[in-house]
C-alpha cells in the first residue's frame, strides 16, 4: 500500500491490509454502518489531484452540496445554499462561482473548491494528500496559508501527507517519516529536523541542498505561537 493509499485507508475508502486505526483513542478499524457514516463526517480529505477529484459534469455548488446531502449535514436546501456561498467566500472564491464547472478554474482554485467541499461537513480531522504538489510555488504558498488559517480558526487536526520536506517543515507541528510503509521516526518538527536520529531521515535531509531547518522552523513557530 503506497503512502497515499494510507490516507484513503484512514477514511476507509479502501481496506487496510494490516494495522489498526484510532481516532480520539477509539479503535475505528472495524467501523461499519452508522459508525462509518459518523466517521465520514468527522474525517474529510483533500485529494492530491484537484481536477480528478472533482466530477467534471457537476457544477461546483452541486459538488460541495453532494456530501452535505448524503451525510445529512444540512436538512434544508436553503441552508445548504447559504453554506455553499459562505464556504466559497471563505476559501477566497466568489459565491456566484457555484454555477461554474471544474474545468473553468485554475489548479489553485480547484484545490480551494476541494477544501470547501471538505469543510462543508464540519470535520474534526482533515487529511491533506499531497495538496500542493501539482501547483506552482506561488500558488502553493497561498493554499498552504489558507489551510493554516482554517486549522487555527476551526481547531482542525490535519494529517498532511507530502514528499516535500520544506513544505512539511513549514506547516507541520509533528513529523512521521515513513520508509517502505513503516514509520521509522516520529517527533516534534523542530526535533526531527534539527537532530534526526534514523539513518533514513538523515539521508533524506542530506539530499536537500542549502537547507537551514532550524532558522526556518524557528521563525514559523514564533509566528504561530508568539
Amino acid at each position: 500500500m503506497c503512502i497515499r493509499d494510507r490516507g484513503k485507508a484512514i477514511l476507509k475508502l479502501i481496506k487496510a491490509s494490516t494495522g489498526e486505526l484510532f481516532l480520539d483513542g477509539e479503535n475505528i478499524s472495524a467501523y461499519h454502518g452508522e459508525q462509518l457514516h459518523a466517521l465520514r463526517t468527522a474525517v474529510q480529505m483533500v485529494f492530491q489531484d484537484p481536477f480528478a477529484s472533482l466530477n467534471p459534469r457537476m457544477r461546483v455548488g452541486d459538488i460541495i452540496e453532494e456530501g452535505m446531502i448524503s451525510l445529512d449535514v444540512e436538512a434544508s436546501a436553503r441552508a445548504r445554499q447559504l453554506r455553499i456561498a459562505e464556504l466559497l467566500e471563505r476559501v477566497g472564491l466568489s459565491a456566484d462561482m457555484r454555477w461554474r464547472y471544474p474545468h473553468e478554474f485554475s489548479g489553485g482554485q480547484r484545490q480551494r473548491i476541494g477544501l470547501a467541499r471538505a469543510l462543508a461537513l464540519d470535520p474534526d480531522v482533515l487529511i491533506a494528500d499531497e495538496p500542493v504538489s501539482a501547483l506552482d510555488v506561488s500558488v502553493q504558498a497561498q493554499v498552504l496559508r489558507l489551510r493554516a488559517e482554517f486549522r487555527e480558526r476551526l481547531g482542525l487536526s490535519v494529517l498532511f501527507i507530502t514528499h516535500y520536506l520544506r513544505v512539511a517543515g513549514q506547516v507541520c507541528d509533528s513529523i512521521a517519516v515513513m520508509r517502505y510503509g513503516e514509520i521509522v521516526e516520529f517527533g516534534r518538527t523542530e526535533t526531527v529536523f534539527n537532530a534526526p536520529v534514523h539513518p533514513y531521515t538523515q539521508a533524506l535531509f542530506a539530499a536537500v541542498p542549502g537547507r537551514d531547518w532550524s532558522l526556518r522552523r524557528s521563525a514559523a513557530a514564533k509566528r504561530q505561537h508568539p
